[in-house]
């Protein structure tokens, strides 16, 4: 089974803490960005949290306009305009993909800054699904500035198309 590795960098010499970290991938290491409020072993619904965990890699999407020749071992399917992902913890489809549009509060999976060109689904709250315990977990593009995320691991899009033939239905990804 083939493993990522997700751990934050080291605090800043001035004492502040950055929301970036690294992801290895066997002896690859690459920079990324997690969620702006760190990494949490109790991930809760808007917290801005990268959860801490072991979590499967799902499957993955991909915006044919933007990556039409992907190479990957994973699952990939086309994005489609119409496609979101549930992040209302009221609803019956509580962090499960959904069709636009949609009346409760959800995520636009297509998206025009590109960061969701490449997007794999982690495993995090989907089986079992806790109310509250966090939604739309992916893996996905990040700003070339490796902003922190709302709770995802971000990769630079040429560092994300370098990992993805790397990645199959066997692989995990461990945060801590």
């Amino acid at each position: 089974m083939a493993q990522l590795v997700v751990m934050k960098k080291a605090t800043k010499g001035d004492g502040q803490a950055t929301m970036q970290g690294h992801l290895r991938a066997g002896l690859v290491t690459l920079p990324c960005a997690i969620g702006a409020s760190g990494i949490k072993h109790d991930k809760r619904e808007g917290d801005r949290a990268t959860p801490a965990g072991t979590w499967p890699l799902l499957n993955g999407f991909y915006r044919p306009d933007h990556e039409p020749r992907l190479k990957a071992w994973l699952p990939l399917r086309r994005l489609r305009m119409d496609m979101g992902w549930c992040d209302d913890p009221s609803s019956a489809v509580y962090n499960r993909p959904i069709r636009l549009p949609f009346s409760g509060s959800h995520e636009r999976m297509w998206r025009d800054d590109g960061l969701y060109d490449v997007v794999i689904v982690l495993g995090h709250n989907l089986h079992p699904r806790r109310k509250n315990g966090g939604s739309a977990i992916f893996l996905h593009c990040a700003r070339d500035d490796l902003k922190p995320t709302a709770g995802c691991i971000a990769l630079r899009p040429a560092d994300m198309r370098r990992l993805l033939p790397r990645l199959s239905a066997k692989t995990v990804l461990t945060v801590r």
